[in-house]
């Protein structure tokens, strides 16, 4: 009997040895995307623009991430996934070239929504082509371990690191040339895991994806896989389910921070920093609790009745000990972490339909697109009659629904399955948590 050679420290992290500078580039393009995160709004609102033209300017930018979420899987169907991060590239770099050369110089409104808005299309393309990829290669027991990694690196980089590059580097150069620093980033980023990866399955369509199906059969199919296969529906709602309230507490949760609990803005902004910081780490360990504990099981304890828990204890703490800055830290912390649950979600969606991965990670970045409007409208049509409190309640109880759902998330291969029972029993190495 011989002895497995031993494997690499990257390959015990969980990190696909193939992608591991696909994870490095992600990191240092998403860093460069988030530069503008915390300053640009002031710096535009400086340039002259008014405040409801720039908030226009950031909701077509947020539109076209939407769409380009949703395609970004579609695409990798269709060109493979590393043929949709090169698109992606391209796209930020030009339009974040038009922004800074002929748009803010001039002071041209029209140019900066083309340059600007458009330029929304490129990091969904960019980070979300690399997941699926991702899923396309990693083990399927180390598979949430390797989408922790991935959100690690796309939350670290925005806003988290993003945000900091930028407090360093605009009492130096200033803000208009930190925004030049953040192409620098991302091109740097975009070339390193473009170059240096060479696995050859992100350079052709995944096995067994698109059937002979034609663009536009492909791009339908990520819409209809919704009910095809109810799983995969079920999944993305569970992941709307995931960051609405996040979505919704951005409007509220600073006025009533602020205004009713007693807190500083500064200690606030300390408060979701705090927040924002363990959900990156969180990610990583999520991804690797899914791994050991099960995918289906983590989304549904850490994810769904964690959030329940969670949720109310950001609420219901400060309401009862007030400006307390050491327990709303420990209550943010919590909220940020368990946010983080749902993790093994980007792992399990795709394996509900693998002949269709990247339809299906479309059809889960619709969820994750379509939460950043369902939680600002839950705010909107409650907060007047039932109150921040009644509107907590709200989100709360969406969370017990997702905890209910994701028991039906139920990988196809499963003991107890219509599936398993028409093959058969499975060799116990096939077999993954879920």
């Amino acid at each position: 009997m011989t002895n497995s050679p031993p494997r690499s420290l990257i390959t015990r992290l969980g990190i696909p040895p193939t992608l591991a500078w696909g994870y490095l580039g992600l990191l240092l393009f998403m860093i460069g995307d988030g530069v503008e995160s915390g300053y640009l709004s002031p710096y535009l609102l400086d340039q002259h623009l008014s405040e409801s033209r720039v908030a226009l300017l950031f909701t077509v930018y947020g539109i076209a991430a939407g769409i380009a979420a949703w395609l970004s899987g579609v695409l990798s169907d269709l060109w493979g996934p590393r043929r949709v991060m090169w698109a992606g590239l391209g796209i930020w770099g030009v339009f974040q070239l038009l922004f800074l050369t002929v748009a803010i110089p001039l002071g041209s409104y029209p140019l900066m929504m083309l340059g600007y808005g458009l330029r929304g299309l490129g990091y969904p393309l960019f980070a979300y082509g690399f997941l699926v990829w991702i899923a396309g290669v990693a083990p399927r027991a180390r598979l949430g371990t390797a989408m922790g990694w991935f959100w690690f690196a796309f939350t670290g980089g925005l806003p988290t690191l993003g945000s900091l590059v930028a407090s360093g580097l605009i009492p130096h150069i200033g803000a208009y040339a930190t925004l030049w620093a953040a192409l620098v980033l991302v091109a740097a980023g975009g070339l390193i895991a473009l170059l240096l990866v060479r696995d050859d399955r992100g350079g052709r369509r995944p096995r067994g994806d698109g059937d002979g199906q034609g663009p536009v059969a492909t791009l339908v199919g990520s819409v209809t896989i919704l009910w095809r296969n109810p799983r995969v529906g079920v999944g993305s709602v569970v992941r709307v389910i995931n960051t609405a309230s996040q979505f919704g507490f951005f409007v509220i949760l600073p006025i009533h921070f602020t205004r009713t609990v007693g807190f500083t803005l500064t200690q606030w902004l300390h408060l979701l920093s705090a927040m924002f910081a363990t959900n990156i780490f969180a990610n990583l360990l999520f991804g690797v609790v899914g791994d050991r504990f099960g995918w289906r099981r983590t989304i549904a304890w850490f994810g769904g009745a964690g959030c329940t828990l969670s949720t109310l204890l950001l609420f219901y703490v400060p309401h009862a000990a007030g400006a307390n800055f050491s327990l709303a830290l420990l209550v943010a912390a919590f909220y940020g972490a368990t946010l983080a649950g749902y993790v093994p979600l980007s792992a399990l969606v795709p394996t509900l339909e693998p002949r269709h991965q990247g339809q299906a990670l479309a059809a889960l970045n619709l969820g994750a697109g379509a939460s950043t409007f369902v939680g600002p409208a839950v705010v909107a049509l409650f907060v007047g009659p039932l109150g921040v409190e009644g509107v907590v309640w709200i989100f709360a109880g969406m969370y017990a629904v997702s905890w209910a759902l994701a028991h039906f998330l139920k990988l196809p291969d499963e003991p107890g399955t219509a599936d398993a029972a028409r093959r058969g029993p499975e060799p116990a190495a096939a077999s993954a948590p879920a």
